[in-house]
């Protein structure tokens, strides 16, 4: 599942990151905590580097500042979902497949994980390929920089299912749930847009509850324990939960409030300069 690098609040008036020298990092990125850690991992193979080469450029998002985010596919869809930290990909596939009529973006920063997905995307049939080239795009980057492109009320649906816990306290500033990230997604998002969130951290999970119930832009629809501690049916597990998960996963789902619910949305929200 998703092997997000965690987030970070501005805020903090530590010194600054040393800059990376991974390939792609620049001044803005330095001057603002990392959503993620490394890009590169181990090798890639020669299969996967072939198709970072070829197929990655024809998935690869351009990101253009207000554009309607339909614009990017290669076929009409009736809404556009997003997948922050998509891991292998395998759930971000499904639903593709699964929703036939939607484009669905991936952010991804970790190169080993692009590759993987893509190689899953080249193993498919001609047809399902062709499909799934027309309405899947990657993001190999910061996903901040795509949700402040977008223009208002243009995502239906935001997945940040398993990020990294950042579980020493000194690091929870890096944890991708903070009031301005909650911010930025609540711009971008349509009104009854949902955003999922899955964990497995306790800290983790009782850190985002409580931040996202505080923000005020989101409701939380569970009614019964069983709407967080029941996987829904439309939710597919991965093999990176199998092999990764280290206590009991919940799935948290909220709903984008209306704009007449929150009256001053309109400043707390506002677009980064």
């Amino acid at each position: 599942m998703a092997v997000f690098r965690g987030s970070a609040q501005t805020n903090s008036r530590r010194s600054l990151p040393a800059p990376s020298d991974e390939p792609g990092d620049s001044v803005a990125d330095v001057r603002r905590p990392k959503l993620y850690g490394r890009r590169k991992g181990p090798k890639l193979s020669d299969h996967q580097a072939v198709l970072v080469e070829t197929l990655l450029p024809r998935l690869k998002l351009q990101i253009r500042k207000d554009a309607d985010p339909e614009g990017y596919f290669g076929s009409a869809v009736h809404d556009v979902w997003l997948e922050i930290g998509f891991g292998a990909g395998e759930h971000l596939l499904w639903q593709a497949e699964h929703h036939s009529d939607i484009g669905i973006i991936g952010a991804e920063p970790y190169e080993s994980g692009v590759a993987k997905l893509l190689a899953k995307i080249d193993s498919l049939g001609a047809d399902s390929r062709g499909n799934l080239l027309a309405r899947v795009r990657i993001h190999p980057g910061d996903a901040r920089e795509l949700i402040e492109s977008v223009p208002h009320a243009s995502l239906g649906r935001v997945f940040l299912l398993f990020p990294d816990p950042w579980p020493k306290r000194r690091h929870h500033k890096r944890r991708i749930i903070q009031s301005n990230t909650l911010s930025l997604l609540a711009r971008a998002m349509k009104e009854g847009a949902e955003l999922r969130f899955a964990s497995d951290d306790p800290s983790n999970i009782a850190w985002t509850l409580e931040r996202v119930i505080a923000h005020g832009a989101f409701a939380w629809i569970a009614e019964s324990s069983k709407d967080w501690l029941v996987r829904p049916n439309d939710w597919p597990g991965t093999r990176y939960e199998q092999k990764a998960l280290h206590g009991i996963p919940v799935f948290f789902s909220f709903i984008r409030k209306r704009k007449e619910d929150v009256p001053d949305l309109q400043f707390r929200a506002s677009r980064r300069k």
